[in-house]
């Protein structure tokens, strides 16, 4: 005898994962660290960047973070009476989605260092603090060396300042 096409065979809905079955399986698959049944928890961008900003600054061999242009903002900035100190955040570009995260660095080296060591140590300590502190899978941490910083010559004084 033949079945109607619209009707199931008991073989069939037995193999079949039932909907509790699919609701535990979709929960399971949408609940990350971020995300659980109690509610969700974001991350600031800028939370970031400062974690990154700090990681990155922990690695010796790195003089100072940001562009000539950003770096001279700064030291004008830190000279203002009542402003808050170096920005931590200085040198650091980052996107921030809802699990993930990317990195953009831009830092000085110190003379001397190796680049590629150097980088390899930063983009390794940067996702390693971000994704232990906040929770985020950090998928590229990219690192451009802008300057290379030159000590002074011993013996050799800074000249005075200008200005006092």
């Amino acid at each position: 005898m033949t079945k109607p096409s619209g009707t199931a065979s008991r073989e069939t809905s037995s193999t079949t994962p039932n909907l509790e079955e699919k609701s535990l399986a979709a929960t399971q698959m949408t609940e990350t660290r971020l995300s659980t049944q109690e509610g969700k928890i974001t991350v600031a961008e800028g939370v970031v960047q400062k974690i990154a900003g700090m990681a990155t600054r922990e690695i010796a061999g790195v003089y100072s973070m940001g562009t000539s242009t950003t770096r001279a903002f700064g030291a004008i900035r830190q000279r203002i009476p009542g402003s808050s100190g170096p920005n931590v955040a200085q040198g650091v570009g980052v996107e921030v989605g809802e699990t993930q995260a990317a990195i953009d660095l831009d830092i000085v080296i110190e003379y001397g260092a190796s680049i590629a060591d150097l980088g390899r140590s930063i983009q390794r300590n940067v996702k390693q603090s971000i994704e232990r502190m906040t929770g985020l899978e950090v998928v590229e941490v990219n690192v451009a060396v802008d300057d290379v910083h030159l000590p002074t010559p011993e013996g050799e004084e800074k000249p005075p300042p200008r200005v006092s």
